[in-house]
């Protein structure tokens, strides 16, 4: 049985305005980076896929702000807002997003790529469900290391069904890793119902069967986000093993920046709009006392910056053809080594 649905939420009353503003701010800046990023990719400036987490944006800000920067991130190939909320540099990110000089990964990794170990950032991955494998072996290296520190592992509820969500879980379970697994479902394995090519109940159900403790959240409920993340990663810190969050939300956009999603049925997107995490947040503030001043002022700042960044970003200079090889791995001929 799960360890129980998130009942603290905005719907409560209960939010504390001073701590919940800033991750309004945080909300925005995600969603106005990604808006700018689709916008500049129509221009040009991007090249490659976009997989944006507009409507997605609670699981990041509700999460990430309860991690030291020394802990440890991996994030999946729709992965900017995660990124932002662990604390990487907004303007590297567009710069590498742009393929520019000063990119967080040199311009070479892309949006699909992005990483930055200054803030823990591992990386997000263009391969559905590699980062678990990748999240367990890390945290088996922080126990072992007796460090303290915890790893956060986000991926989509599509890379439930492929083997490295199955062997992952089972080894952080066998040896008590500290890492949480956190399911980001938006209810599409690309263009898919999950539900349709998924057998059983879901995350939270195969975690439990390996024993690992599984919480249902409402992934567009930033409170209810933030106090099972909170939950977990205090279980992660005391020792207590692995755990999982089922985050259920819903992205507002097609699987890539691209795709117009046409396989939705009319209405079902305007419905979502109706459930969106910013403006709940900003709800849940007004009741809190916040005022509308305060709330657009928080909107547009956001926005300013970002509008700042992305022009900064393309205005920003290409890397040095000379540095194309640099931090690539040469192991020589392969059939030299190997026979």
């Amino acid at each position: 049985m799960t360890q129980g649905t998130a009942t603290r939420g905005i719907s409560s009353g209960n939010l504390e305005s001073e701590r919940f503003l800033p991750r309004l701010s945080l909300m925005w800046k995600i969603r106005a980076f990604e808006e700018l990023a689709i916008e500049a990719q129509r221009e040009g400036l991007v090249l490659g896929a976009i997989h944006p987490s507009i409507g997605q944006e609670a699981v990041a800000a509700g999460i990430c702000p309860n991690l030291s920067q020394t802990d440890l991130l991996l994030s999946t190939h729709r992965g900017h807002g995660h990124t932002l909320a662990k604390g990487a540099d907004p303007l590297a990110m567009m710069r590498e997003l742009f393929g520019r000089e000063g990119g967080t990964c040199g311009g070479k990794g892309g949006s699909m790529h992005i990483a930055d170990f200054g803030v823990g950032m591992l990386g997000a991955n263009g391969v559905v469900g590699a980062n678990i494998p990748i999240a367990t072996g890390a945290a088996h290296a922080l126990k072992l290391r007796r460090a303290g520190e915890v790893v956060v592992c986000i991926f989509g509820d599509g890379a439930i069904n492929r083997g490295p969500f199955l062997e992952g879980l089972n080894w952080a379970r066998v040896f008590d890793l500290p890492v949480l697994f956190v399911c980001e479902d938006n209810g599409f394995s690309a263009t898919t119902r999950t539900r349709s090519m998924t057998g059983g109940a879901g995350a939270a159900a195969r975690a439990e069967s390996l024993g690992l403790p599984a919480a249902e959240v409402d992934g567009n409920d930033i409170l209810a986000v933030d106090a099972a993340a909170q939950s977990a990663i205090a279980a992660l810190r005391g020792g207590e093993g692995p755990r999982l969050m089922h985050c259920r939300t819903y992205r507002i956009t097609g699987h890539t920046a691209v795709d117009p999603a046409a396989y939705r049925p009319e209405g079902e997107v305007e419905q979502w709009r109706e459930k969106c995490p910013i403006a709940r947040l900003e709800a849940g503030l007004r009741l809190a006392g916040v005022s509308d001043d305060v709330l657009r002022e928080t909107k547009e700042e956001a926005w300013e910056d970002m509008r700042r960044i992305s022009e900064e970003a393309s205005a920003t200079a290409w890397p040095d053809a000379s540095g194309a090889f640099v931090d690539v791995q040469d192991m020589g001929n392969p059939a030299e080594r190997a026979f």
